[in-house]
């Protein structure tokens, strides 16, 4: 037998950052609403101060995406993923210690920034090095392990009864950490530094013709240059209309479900597993079509489902409507999640690919920071979370705009050394540390 190794390091990458994104979203993304479940009982505290904890999550995220997209840069992947892995191991333990709400926050603090740094930016710059052509399709595959993760909830919830809330909460973040941290060897690099191809240097083939997504651009835009299209804006804000409905699902589901439909936890538990599951499906479609036809379509009217599910949850007045909105919602959001990640690196290029997805996370972060927020303060002052699910329905809707009037930006205009430099990153050799 040959000892010739064929396996392209691009999916080794890939099979990293699905599986370090499925322990957060195990742990802490779908985990969190069975959580908060539990602090109302234990301490009775209102579902607008227990969203704030998902308010200061994703506020955190937003507000240190610029400097994280610069420290990937700097340090690398590995470096900041296992920075990431030590504060989500201590902000855990912390947040099995909290008897009181400013801990409650301190702790979710502390877990916002160590999951951001080990999470979804640093795993997503990390693959679009390496894909362009299969860039949809890695995205898609990588993102596979968050809806994985989502299936866990039950189990997490199960352990709530075996050993309670508290210790789960200790034992599942240092045990996810540690596997962050060991992963995280596999995220550095570029093609070029491993005497590679992107792609592994495949190519699309349909008909006989090569498939190139509308849009790739063979120019690497630079953070400023990127913000000064209007790609990079109408993109930006079409992202944050469909996660007004992604953060409050998250966060309130479990809630609603017990609070208000009369689930067990536990049965509430099965449904926000479901979702991750089709997430699956919905992100093998997108994937494959991605590379193949217009991702703006995709997103389009992948919109459309976010908001119809929503609507349907608002009276889902038995399991049949909460079926319907499982698989609207479940298959929008894994369609459509990938593809934001995918059009900015087709239309930006890589280059400068975490400086970019930075700064457009301090405008994407608004929709689960407010999505959450308006879902609590309405169900608390209006005894329902009817009128809060519409209106972030429309407002998702209405956000479908931003992708239709989206079109690929033209090349800055650059010397002709600027623009050859910025051409080739991946073909560049690898700059000591």
């Amino acid at each position: 037998m040959s000892g010739r190794t064929t396996t392209f390091r691009g999916w080794k990458v890939v099979s990293a950052g699905a599986v370090i994104q499925g322990l957060q979203s195990a742990f802490v993304m779908h985990s969190l609403g069975a959580y908060l479940v539990e602090i109302e009982r234990e301490y009775g505290w209102s579902k607008t101060a227990l969203s704030g904890a998902f308010a200061v999550n994703r506020a955190e995220t937003a507000l240190l995406g610029p400097a994280q997209g610069w420290l990937i840069d700097r340090f690398g992947p590995r470096v900041i993923t296992r920075a990431g892995a030590v504060g989500m191991a201590v902000g855990f333990v912390w947040f099995s210690q909290l008897h009181s709400l400013w801990q409650f926050y301190g702790a979710f603090l502390v877990m916002a920034v160590g999951s951001a740094f080990c999470g979804f930016l640093t795993v997503t710059v990390s693959i679009v090095r390496w894909f362009e052509r299969l860039r949809a399709r890695a995205l898609a595959l990588g993102g596979m392990g968050l809806a994985a993760g989502g299936m866990c909830v039950p189990l997490v919830v199960l352990s709530f009864s075996w050993f309670g809330w508290r210790t789960t909460a200790a034992v599942t973040g240092v045990a996810g950490a540690a596997v962050a941290w060991w992963l995280a060897k596999y995220l550095d690099g570029r093609p070029g530094d491993f005497g590679e191809e992107v792609d592994g240097g495949k190519e699309v083939v349909a008909n006989g013709r090569t498939v190139r997504a509308e849009g790739v651009s063979d120019v690497h835009f630079t953070a400023k240059e990127a913000m000064r299209t209007k790609a990079f804006w109408t993109i930006s804000f079409g992202h944050l209309s469909a996660l007004f409905v992604v953060g409050a699902v998250m966060a309130h589901l479990q809630l609603y479900l017990t609070s208000e439909r009369g689930y067990t936890l536990q049965q509430a538990s099965f449904v926000a597993a479901a979702l991750p599951l089709m997430q699956l499906g919905g992100m093998a479609v997108g994937g494959w079509l991605g590379d193949r036809v217009n991702k703006r379509l995709i997103a389009s009217i992948a919109m459309f489902g976010h908001a119809g599910g929503v609507l349907l949850l608002a009276w889902a007045v038995n399991v049949f409507i909460v079926v319907l909105f499982v698989i609207l919602h479940g298959l929008a959001w894994g369609a459509r999640g990938p593809l934001m990640q995918a059009l900015r690196a087709d239309y930006f290029g890589s280059s400068a690919f975490a400086a970019i997805m930075g700064v457009s996370s301090l405008i994407v972060m608004i929709g689960p920071i407010v999505g959450p927020l308006a879902a609590g303060w309405l169900a608390d002052t209006t005894g329902s979370y009817a009128t809060g699910f519409v209106a972030l329905a429309v407002l998702t809707a209405l956000g479908m705009l931003f992708f239709v009037i989206t079109k690929p930006p033209a090349p800055p205009l650059r010397s002709t050394v600027d623009n050859t430099a910025a051409t080739t990153p991946q073909m560049q050799p690898k700059m000591a540390r």
